[in-house]
């Protein structure tokens, strides 16, 4: 039989646990968002500051990330124009003349485009589906990247599985439709699952044979009367 003393300890032991593990999933997501946003400013400031240096006589400590924040919006207003956008396009095509940096440039644009587009046909990214990967019985989550068809039309998929909790690193396969569960989860929830490593799943996944056509909105209300289906057709078995 346990001594007041020990049962004192044991609560204080269960008691310091429980708090600390809670503290532990406040502070560490929190340090390390400071660390990565740290670095990529401390990264970027530090390749300007021997310019600021030479023309200022000093390092500034900010301004060089401030003056790449400020090129990048430069860069975007170029590119936003007509003119701007013909001489984009002609850099990108003298530049993916060149071996191994075409692979490299084509692969990050893609990377960045289906990370940072809202829209279906804007990112490189165009829905959310379950694959059988790295083999089968093993299921994970594929991000659609474009769909081919064969000489008999035949559909095929490019799928993009990323790694967690980077997801700018993965696999590229090639599947047929009947290899792919197409689901509901919109391309920000994927990325968030494989950022996580799954821990910020959604509640529930409306699943199907579905093609990839039409707009997020029309796919949205598909999966819905299809779950809505689903839902009646073991109501009415009840």
């Amino acid at each position: 039989m346990q001594s007041k003393a020990e049962r004192a300890l044991l609560w204080f032991v269960k008691r310091f646990r429980r708090n600390f593990l809670a503290g532990l999933l406040v502070v560490v997501p929190l340090v390390l968002s400071l660390w990565v946003l740290w670095w990529i400013f401390s990264s970027v400031d530090s390749m300007l500051q021997p310019a600021i240096e030479h023309i200022f006589g000093k390092e500034i400590e900010g301004l060089g990330f401030a003056i790449f924040l400020v090129l990048i919006y430069i860069v975007g207003i170029i590119a936003s124009n007509y003119f701007g956008k013909r001489a984009i396009h002609f850099a990108e095509a003298v530049l993916k003349r060149v071996p191994v940096f075409r692979q490299l440039y084509i692969g990050a644009k893609q990377v960045v485009e289906g990370f940072s587009g809202t829209g279906m046909n804007k990112a490189a990214f165009r829905e959310v589906v379950f694959v059988e990967f790295p083999r089968p019985g093993m299921t994970t989550i594929a991000f659609v990247t474009n769909v081919i068809e064969d000489k008999q039309g035949k559909k095929y998929y490019g799928l993009y599985v990323p790694t967690a909790p980077v997801p700018t690193s993965g696999y590229f396969e090639v599947a047929t439709e009947e290899q792919g569960i197409h689901t509901n989860i919109s391309i920000d929830e994927g990325i968030k699952i494989v950022i996580s490593s799954g821990m910020i799943l959604p509640d529930k996944v409306a699943t199907g044979q579905m093609k990839v056509e039409g707009t997020p909105e029309r796919l949205a209300d598909a999966f819905t009367s299809l779950a809505e289906v689903e839902r009646r057709a073991k109501d009415k078995d009840k």
